[in-house]
């Protein structure tokens, strides 16, 4: 009875949060000679009931997502890609409010998230649809496409069995492929992101059903790929549709699993890992040009690791 009061309590203020402009949608595309700045990351905000939570201050080791919101405090962001995972352990309304939201939430107005697997602990990932509000796509979906600049991005939904799959004869398939299709009659840069990784040398590995997501999207000529889901960090060397190095015409894939909810071992290397790291809370940085982008990996307070690079478009 108690969580219920406070759902219905948390609700009421957001609904109220929601009438403010504080909370307008993502501000609309943005000069095409400049760069546009984004961050990403996922499997951010502890719940608070976790021991390690400590009030938002966290551990060393866990439920630093207050020091990672605090990377991009000050930064000059068009945007804010999330990458699932968002809010543990169940993605409860209540939770949202207690933990993302004075952290990450403090962003919220050009946040466009991808929903894990821990916002479906409710039903329906209810208090993830009823925080993101309609940046988060419809519920019962929770895919959608925006742009960028000169970029189309793609929000994918990889929980595939709670979704209606993700092969091209789904729902969110055919999808896919009309926004892709649109895609391929107007000049520009496309990047995809959700959060099951395609391939990933961490605990979870290579995630075979979201095959047809990276399958479409590196076919159509995405130019990078953005998962969490393991707590690491790794960047792959661009790959075809059928996983195989190709420098000149492949996809990018990034897993950034280190939001700050705690950290994942590496296990066998996969084929094509150029750069793997953990035991680091941290977020990357993009800069999207008119024909290619850099990225920088920032850590959190305390952390030594990053890493840096740039690419053009395909």
């Amino acid at each position: 009875m108690r969580e219920d009061r406070v759902t219905k309590l948390a609700s009421i203020a957001l609904m109220l949060l929601f009438a403010s402009s504080a909370f307008a949608v993502a501000p609309p595309d943005a000069d095409l000679t400049a760069e546009i700045h984004v961050a990403a990351a996922g499997d951010i905000a502890c719940d608070p009931a976790n021991g390690n939570f400590r009030d938002g201050a966290g551990t060393p080791h866990a439920c630093q997502q207050r020091a990672t919101a605090e990377l991009l405090d000050g930064q000059p962001l068009a945007a804010v890609l999330a990458l699932g995972d968002l809010q543990y352990e169940d993605g409860t309304l209540a939770k949202f409010m207690a933990s993302y939201h004075p952290t990450w939430g403090r962003h919220r107005a050009i946040t466009r998230p991808a929903i894990g697997n821990h916002e479906y602990g409710v039903r329906g990932a209810a208090g993830y649809f009823n925080y993101f509000g309609a940046a988060a796509g419809r519920p019962g979906e929770g895919y959608y496409s925006f742009t960028l600049g000169h970029w189309l991005f793609l929000s994918l939904n990889s929980n595939c069995a709670l979704v209606g799959g993700c092969g091209p004869d789904s729902p969110q398939g055919r999808w896919l492929q009309s926004e892709l299709d649109r895609h391929r009659g107007r000049s520009g840069c496309l990047g995809a992101f959700w959060h099951h990784p395609r391939f990933s040398s961490a605990v979870h590995g290579n995630q075979d059903q979201v095959a047809p997501l990276w399958r479409a999207v590196s076919a159509a000529g995405a130019d990078l790929v953005l998962t969490g889901h393991d707590h690491t960090y790794e960047r792959f060397a661009p790959q075809d549709s059928d996983g195989r190095y190709d420098p000149r015409h492949g996809t990018r894939h990034f897993v950034v699993g280190t939001g700050g909810r705690s950290h994942y071992p590496f296990r066998t290397a996969r084929e094509n890992s150029e750069v793997r790291s953990t035991g680091t809370f941290g977020v990357l940085f993009l800069k999207l040009g008119l024909a290619g982008y850099t990225w920088r990996f920032a850590p959190a307070a305390g952390g030594r690791f990053t890493d840096s690079g740039r690419a053009a478009c395909r």
